[in-house]
């Protein structure tokens, strides 16, 4: 079932449990070849997420800004896209082009993401996709400029949301985590793949 939450779309239940525990494997081959790291906003407090990345570019926060980059803050390349992600992004992305970077963010109990626009992308054209796997996330969603009447839904794991079209560039961020909702991870926590054309 497809809604709609401030103009983004989200199909509830994409991935049935087979699908979401094989994509979970998928992202963890990710990690061990680009570790998850804590990035820091340009002031240097850290994020309360941890992050990798996939695909041609990484996305970046640290002391000398937002951006993306090809290689991990270590060094390395990064790993290509898994192929469930891309096979998400090409069922509902309504695109042609495939994505350039699968950004992944791993939010415990007590991790947020505040508001935010995501316009570091060359064209604001391209969707950006995000699959939510496992405990549930409060995503609030506002319209393209900061403040304002905001609109509010549990993602759950196998949720995937489509920004596109007018609400592209709405502000969106996760309030909470719903710790022990979802079985998915062991260790419990949400992973959240967002994915996007960089350029």
């Amino acid at each position: 079932m497809n809604v709609q939450v401030g103009g983004i779309v989200v199909h509830q239940e994409h991935l049935n449990a087979a699908d979401q525990a094989d994509l979970v494997e998928q992202v963890r081959r990710v990690v061990r070849s680009a570790p998850l790291y804590r990035p820091e906003t340009r002031t240097g407090r850290a994020m309360s997420v941890r992050m990798t990345s996939a695909g041609t570019f990484g996305w970046i926060s640290d002391r000398r800004g937002y951006r993306y980059d090809r290689k991990h803050p270590d060094g390395m390349e990064w790993p290509p896209i898994p192929p469930g992600a891309l096979d998400i992004w090409r069922a509902v992305s309504g695109v042609a082009r495939d994505p350039q970077s699968c950004l992944i963010n791993y939010y415990d109990a007590d991790a947020r993401m505040g508001m935010h626009q995501d316009r570091d992308e060359g064209d604001f054209d391209m969707p950006v996709v995000s699959v939510s796997l496992g405990d549930e996330a409060l995503f609030r969603v506002g319209g393209p400029e900061r403040g304002g009447k905001t609109q509010s839904i549990w993602l759950k794991s196998g949720d995937v949301a489509v920004m596109g079209g007018t609400a592209r560039l709405n502000f969106h961020g996760i309030d909470r985590i719903r710790a022990g909702s979802s079985a998915l991870l062991p260790k419990g926590g949400r992973i959240n793949l967002t994915m996007r054309v960089v350029e």
